[in-house]
C-alpha cells in the first residue's frame, strides 16, 4: 500500500487517510474546497467566468493574508511554512485563493443581487417592536386593556408581567429582521402601524401583546450586496454538495 503521510511513528496510508477524515467529520469541508476549486478552475477554463488577478491585487492578498496570521517577518512566514509543510507555491496559491473566491462570487452571481433582493426584501426588513407574553389569557386581557386605557405604560407591565427575556428591556426588542420572528407575529407586526397596540394573541404556548415601534425598511448597500453574495453562494455550494451526495457511486465522475 503506498504511503501516504507519516505523522510521528505512524504511517498512513491513503485508504486510511479516508477513513480518518471521516472519523474526525472533515470529508464535508475537503468536499466543499474542493468543490469550489473545480468550479473556479472549470469557469476559468470556458471563460465563463473571469478570475484573473492582478499582480497589485495578489500582493495586497499576500499582506492580507500576513498581517491575519501576524507575521512580522520572513523568518515567521517560513516557521509557518515549515510547520504546515508547504512549498513556495502552495503558499501562493493559498493566499490568493480567498480573492479568487470573492472573484468568483461576483462574477457569477454580481449581476443577480438586485432582482435577489428584491424577491428576499419581505424578510430582510426590521423591525423595532414591545412585547408582552404571558401563558394566562385573563391576565394577558387585563393589561391589554389597561394599556389601551394608559392606566400603565407598556414598557411598565412588560417588565412586571412579561415572562421572557424582555421584561429586561420593558418588553423592547430589535432591530430584528422580520425573518427571525414567528410567523404570527410577522403577519401581525406587517399589518399594523407604528404605535399601534395589538390585542392578545395566541402564539404557541405564549398570549402576547404587540406593538410595532418602527418598521425600518431594508437597503441594497455594500453590506446587504456582500451578505447576498455570500448567501447565493452558500445555496450554491449546498446544492453541489447534495447533488455529490445523492448521486450514484461514481457518477460524479462521469
Amino acid at each position: 500500500m503506498t504511503e501516504a503521510i507519516q505523522i510521528g511513528n505512524r504511517t498512513i496510508t491513503a485508504s486510511e487517510l479516508i477513513s480518518l477524515l471521516a472519523s474526525y467529520q472533515m470529508l464535508p469541508q475537503l468536499q466543499r474546497e474542493l468543490i469550489i476549486d473545480e468550479a473556479i478552475e472549470q469557469n476559468s477554463r470556458s471563460a465563463k467566468v473571469e478570475i484573473e488577478c492582478t499582480p497589485e491585487e495578489v500582493a495586497q492578498a499576500k499582506q492580507q493574508f500576513y498581517a491575519e496570521k501576524q507575521f512580522k517577518n520572513e523568518e515567521d512566514i517560513q516557521a509557518w511554512m515549515a510547520h504546515q509543510g508547504l512549498t513556495p507555491d502552495q503558499l501562493e496559491v493559498i493566499t490568493t485563493r480567498k480573492l479568487k473566491i470573492e472573484k468568483f462570487k461576483q462574477a457569477t452571481w454580481g449581476n443577480k443581487l438586485e432582482s435577489y433582493f428584491f424577491q428576499s426584501k419581505a424578510k430582510l426588513d426590521k423591525v423595532i417592536y414591545s412585547l408582552l407574553r404571558t401563558q394566562d389569557v385573563g391576565i394577558a386581557q387585563e393589561l391589554y386593556f389597561r394599556i389601551q386605557a394608559k392606566e400603565n405604560s407598556f414598557a411598565d407591565l412588560a417588565r412586571e408581567y412579561s415572562l421572557g427575556p424582555e421584561a429586561q428591556t420593558g418588553g423592547l426588542i430589535g432591530p430584528i429582521e422580520l425573518n427571525a420572528l414567528h410567523p404570527i407575529m410577522v403577519q401581525m407586526l406587517s399589518s399594523s402601524q407604528p404605535g399601534q397596540i395589538l390585542p392578545p394573541s395566541r402564539i404557541a404556548e405564549w398570549f402576547v401583546i404587540l406593538r410595532l415601534e418602527k418598521f425600518i425598511p431594508a437597503q441594497l448597500d455594500e453590506f446587504m450586496k456582500m451578505r447576498l453574495l455570500n448567501e447565493l453562494f452558500e445555496n450554491w455550494l449546498q446544492e453541489q454538495q447534495k447533488q455529490i451526495m445523492s448521486a450514484p457511486q461514481g457518477e460524479e465522475d462521469t
